[in-house]
């Protein structure tokens, strides 16, 4: 079984391991970690991630433009759309924040499981992650700028802060590693193992996050059940609308099954460094980016076992 799959369980774990030693243990302090975990996996993400390819995502043209027109300008607006479902301001800003970011790791191997265009999917990873970086205040400021005390300088700042620094490490060790063999070898063992390095670093953000915050996430347990039925929603309608445009477009299987996932897969670690950063005291708005994984990667299994079943119908 492919670590991805496991992906949930391990999450999970780190944060009952978390949410155990918080119910035990004053671990109020684990606050001042989360944010350097989440910027170490940033660092990690931005390794792995070559944009000097980004022109490859334009060899398909079509294909671009109709993930872009999905992701950003169908995405944000049905997002908002579901923060109906929800009173509370924290978790449709949290919402709202997992559901405009596209996926730029796991995704692949869903894509690759299913027997997707993997080379296509991947063409399009470094222009997915660059324009939901740029859109992400867009979005906050657009949607909700009137409903919060939103101050913008702030917003911009603290994003600056957690993404900056994680890209501005990455270039100059991809810089370097050109000249100095000890640095090559140190970017070639951090690429070859980005996913599980990601994940650990993610793992103990989650735990230091569910450590520091165990009394009020002990008071809003149920926020997992109520998030699961628009989530769900997301899942399947996204699935619908990317079948449906690559009916019209005529594509094969492959190319169906890319946009498919590529549209389903969502970003939460980015969105919540950002979060973090930007909103440290809205405990709900973090939990909502730290449970959506915990639903999200078992349907992105079903979907990639769905698709498998109708490539050998031969749909």
């Amino acid at each position: 079984m492919d670590n991805a799959f496991l992906h949930p369980l391990i999450m999970l774990s780190a944060a009952l391991i978390g949410l155990a030693a918080g119910v035990l243990f004053d671990c109020s302090w684990a606050t001042n970690l989360i944010e350097p975990f989440l910027m170490i996996m940033l660092f990690i993400v931005f390794m792995c991630v070559s944009l000097k390819d980004i022109g490859k995502s334009f060899s398909n043209k079509r294909f671009t433009a109709i993930a872009i027109l999905i992701n950003f300008v169908w995405t944000p607006v049905f997002a908002i759309i579901l923060g109906l479902f929800f009173d509370n301001i924290d978790i449709r800003i949290g919402l709202l924040m997992l559901l405009v970011t596209p996926c730029t790791d796991w995704y692949l191997v869903f894509t690759a499981t299913a027997k997707g265009n993997v080379p296509l999917s991947s063409a399009l990873l470094p222009l997915n992650l660059i324009l939901q970086i740029v859109l992400m205040p867009v979005y906050l400021i657009l949607f909700f700028n009137t409903q919060i005390d939103l101050n913008i300088g702030q917003l911009l700042l603290s994003m600056a802060f957690v993404l900056v620094i994680p890209i501005a490490v990455s270039l100059i060790l991809k810089l370097i590693a050109e000249k100095l063999k000890t640095v090559r070898r140190f970017n070639s063992a951090v690429t070859s193992n980005g996913d599980n390095l990601q994940l650990f670093f993610l793992c103990l953000a989650i735990m230091a996050m569910f450590a520091s915050q165990a009394d009020e996430l002990m008071d809003n347990l149920d926020l997992f059940v109520m998030l699961i039925a628009p989530l769900l929603f997301f899942f399947v309608v996204n699935y619908a609308v990317s079948a449906a445009v690559s009916k019209i477009q005529r594509y094969d299987y492959k190319d169906t099954t890319s946009l498919i996932f590529t549209t389903m897969a969502r970003n939460s670690p980015l969105s919540l460094a950002i979060a973090v950063a930007a909103f440290p005291e809205a405990t709900l708005l973090l939990l909502v980016l730290v449970i959506a994984p915990l639903i999200e990667l078992p349907v992105l299994s079903i979907t990639a076992g769905y698709r498998l079943k109708k490539l050998d119908k031969g749909a």
